[in-house]
Parts: C-alpha cells; structure tokens; sequence
C-alpha cells in the first residue's frame, strides 16, 4: 500500500491539473497576449463558467485585430450567447472592410440573428449572383402564346437584408412583369423581334423595392411559342354558344311538342262536343214532333235538303263518300213524290 501511495497522488495531481487547464486555460491567454489581444486570464476562467467557449472568441478577436477590427470580447460573447454564429459574423466583417462596403458589428449581428448568411450576403454584393427564372407562360393581344425564360443579376443590399424580401419575391416580380409585357405587345412577332423590350420594361419598374436584393440586370435567356390561346379559346366559346343553341332548340321543340298534344287534347275535346251535341238531335227533332213544331214534310224536305248536299260533296270529291249518300238516294222518291 506503501508503494501505491506515489501512485494515486501523481494521478490526482495529474487530474487536477487537467481540471486547472481546462478552466484556466494558460495555452490560449499566452497566445492571445501574442496576437495583440487584451484579454485577462481571468475573463477565461469567467468565460468557461459562463459555458463559452474561449477558444471560438479568442480566434475570432485575433481575426478581427489583424484585420483592423476594434471588437470586444464582451460583444462577442453577447453575440454567441444569443445563438449567433461568432467566426461567420467575422469573416462578413473583414470581407466588408475589404471591399469597402460599410457594415458595422451590429448590423452583422442583427443580419445573422435574422436568419441569413451575413458572409454569403457581403459576398454576393460584392459578387452579384444570378438568378435563373422558370418558365414564364404569357398570351400576346393576337392570342399567341409566349414561354420566355430569364436570368435575372442580383446583388445583395445590405441595409436591406433585415426585413427585406428573398429571391421568391424578386422571382414572382420578374414573371409577374414578363406576363404583363408580353400581354400588352400587339403581335407575338413584335416580342420575337425585340425580346429586349420586356428586359425594359420589367427593369422600368422597380422590382426590387423592398427586397433584400439590388436588380443589375434582367436578361431574356429564351423565348419558345406556344399554342394559339386565342383560337382555342374561340373554338371553346363556339363549342359553348352550340351547346346553348342545342339546349335552346330542344327547349323549344319540347314547347312546341306540349302545344301540340294541347292542341290535340283540344280537338278530342272538341270532338267529343259534337258527338254529344249530334246524339241529342235525334231527341231534339222527336221532341219537336212530339210538340207539333216540326211536321213529316218539314222533316222529309231537311231529309232531301242534307241529301242534296251529300251528292254534291260526292261529285266534287270522288274519293270520298259521304255517309249521307245513301239517306240521299233513298230520299229520292220522296222528292219526286212532291
């Protein structure tokens, strides 16, 4: 046991010294104090209770010293504790100064804070990117459709990134302006000759209010024609006035179809009168010879009379006979009785 005793008091000490380095880390206030930076070895220690790392803001305070950045590490640690991305925020920031585009600490901040890449963004103003459009579908006046494609040139407006629009809104901007040119031309022939006019246009407008993006340039990378709109749609509308037409003309048949069994329910009705009209004439002339108003001879010469008129629609129709042809010729004799 003797002999073990060294053991576990170098191992402890050994512990205990990696404890003492990892919150006082010795290493890293040396290599700062090297770098030009002003930071206590103290502020370390305070720095590892407050669960920050002091390795990630002593790297970026020397970045930004040797890029001529005043910062403090109490601005760093701030930045970091709010969910900031420290070494991204230092790169936009010397990149910035580099290229002479004024971008103060706060404004990184708030930019990386927001969501966005504020390094991507300081490159992409100094670099403009471009920004392919899709398929773009418009009808000219004539009724010919247009498929234009465009590239648009954007770079990054810095005092716009916070609160600005995206790439979604310059893209809806663009072709909402392709369609309205395109729509107002005349002739699809006059946008095939001069696509540069819908770059015109579009440009005169002002798409990038509001966004966080500058429009340099927008460039009509193709243009395809389409099909005749116009004709479709008046073929549609030709297809739709017949069918309304058909419906009409069915409507009125059915009308006139009604009418008719109308009318013919008219005409059996009629029909129907005189046969019960003609069924009380027989009772009418027997109630007049009951009542002395009507003698035989009255009754024979009204006999003779119908008898008469039978023959002479029997000579002008000769297809045709009467029913009252034979009461004619059995009527006969008693005219010539008289």
């Amino acid at each position: 046991m003797e002999n073990l005793t060294p053991i576990f008091l170098i191992a402890g000490g050994i512990i205990l010294l990696i404890i003492f380095l990892y919150f006082v880390p010795i290493s890293l206030w040396i290599t700062a104090l090297f770098s030009g930076v002003k930071v206590g070895l103290l502020e370390l220690v305070f720095m590892r209770i407050r669960k920050v790392p002091p390795s990630l803001i002593v790297n970026s305070m020397i970045n930004s010293t040797k890029a001529g950045i005043d910062l403090t590490t109490t601005e760093l640690e701030t930045h970091y504790l709010a969910g900031g991305n420290v070494p991204t925020v230092i790169k936009a920031l010397i990149s910035a100064d580099k290229a002479n585009i004024p971008l103060s600490f706060k404004q990184a901040t708030a930019i990386d804070l927001a969501g966005r890449n504020v390094f991507e963004a300081v490159t992409t103003s100094v670099n403009p990117k471009v920004i392919n459009t899709p398929n773009v579908a418009a009808v000219a006046q004539d009724g010919i459709q247009l498929i234009a494609k465009a590239r648009v040139t954007v770079r990054a407006n810095i005092n716009q990134l916070v609160g600005g629009a995206g790439e979604e809104t310059i893209l809806a901007r663009v072709g909402e302006g392709i369609v309205t040119s395109i729509g107002s031309s005349t002739s699809h022939k006059s946008v095939l000759e001069n696509p540069d006019i819908i770059s015109k246009l579009v440009l005169q407008k002002g798409l990038d209010a509001g966004t966080a993006y500058e429009i340099l340039s927008i460039d009509i990378a193709d243009i395809d024609v389409g099909e005749n709109i116009g004709a479709k749609l008046q073929i549609d509308q030709a297809g739709a006035d017949l069918k309304v037409a058909e419906a009409k003309a069915e409507e009125r048949r059915a009308m006139a179809v009604a009418v008719e069994q109308e009318m013919k329910a008219k005409a059996q009705e009629a029909r129907a009168n005189v046969i019960q009209a003609e069924v009380e004439i027989p009772q009418a002339i027997a109630a007049a010879f009951r009542s002395g108003n009507l003698g035989i001879m009255d009754y024979y010469r009204m006999q003779n009379i119908q008898s008469d008129t039978d023959m002479r629609n029997n000579i002008a129709n000769p297809g045709q006979s009467g029913s009252g042809g034979g009461g004619g010729g059995s009527n006969t004799p008693s005219r010539s009785k008289d």
